[in-house]
């Protein structure tokens, strides 16, 4: 933390209040940009730096005898990525506050605008839990601001993924968290590609859909023949292949996308999936 640097009057300082229920801030607040972000989250620091945060607002709020309540209040470049942020992590309960939250174990998350904010107890007692509700929708009041999702989003099959399994992001590490691809960027994806990745079922089978953009088509047809190549070798088609598990994978490119199905439980499926991604891209 001694490389954070201080700023009472920091823009991001005006959307938090100095005290609630009690709970006062009595220091300075601490502030962090991509360069800085390892002095205050050691291991998470890539997965922000990932969705393009430009600055980070840190606020303690101390209550004698209490937990002490700390808000992480972030400055995204785009709602987009305020939004792919949050879907880093879903678990928890929706706590109806900004355009997207969860509560979990005295940690509550939102995102509102271009801003994504992280508010937890050391502790959860009945009270915390209180505060950090009111904190949060004081927070999410002062941001007028609200922010658009990611319109690839429309592109993913509503019938079978649920919202709770969708993620928003940009490169190959964040993929291989939640669906684990390959060691390498075989996909080509980097700062520049967006992607969106949601999971369903279909007859109690788990599959997955991913969509890619690229910043061109002529990148997308190279990603294809970079992940055909690598991912589906014994191809019984061009981008459809039965995996060591028995379940089918389908990829396809359309425009500047790459579709791609995992997990589906039968060929017919598989590509009755990637047909109606590349439907819904036709009818945008």
């Amino acid at each position: 933390m001694d490389n954070c640097s201080k700023k009472e009057g920091s823009f991001l300082s005006s959307f938090l209040p100095r005290d609630i229920q009690g709970w006062k801030a009595e220091e300075e607040d601490q502030s962090y940009d991509p360069q800085t972000i390892f002095d205050y989250i050691d291991g998470a620091g890539e997965v922000y730096r990932s969705y393009n945060f430009k600055e980070l607002l840190v606020r303690h709020f101390r209550k004698k005898d209490n937990p002490e309540i700390i808000v992480d209040f972030f400055v995204m470049s785009s709602s987009k990525d305020a939004f792919g942020v949050f879907t880093h992590d879903l678990e928890g309960e929706e706590a109806g506050i900004g355009q997207g939250s969860t509560y979990q174990g005295g940690l509550l998350s939102f995102w509102k605008g271009p801003f994504f904010v992280s508010i937890y107890a050391e502790e959860e007692t009945e009270e915390t839990r209180e505060v950090l509700f009111h904190l949060g929708k004081a927070v999410a009041f002062s941001i007028k601001e609200e922010g658009e999702k990611p319109d690839l989003l429309a592109l993913l099959p509503a019938k079978y993924v649920n919202d709770k399994s969708i993620h928003y992001f940009h490169n190959h590490m964040i993929l291989n968290y939640h669906f684990f691809v390959s060691d390498e960027n075989i996909l080509l994806l980097d700062q520049q590609t967006e992607a969106v990745l949601g999971a369903g079922y279909e007859k109690g089978e788990e599959f997955y859909v991913l969509v890619i953009r690229y910043p061109e088509g002529r990148k997308a047809s190279q990603a294809y023949g970079n992940f055909t190549s690598t991912y589906m070798p014994d191809a019984v088609e061009p981008g459809l292949v039965q995996t060591e598990d028995m379940k089918w994978t389908a990829a396809r490119i359309k425009e500047d996308l790459l579709i791609v199905i995992f997990n589906a439980s039968s060929d017919t499926s598989a590509r009755e999936m990637i047909e109606g991604v590349e439907r819904k891209v036709e009818q945008k």
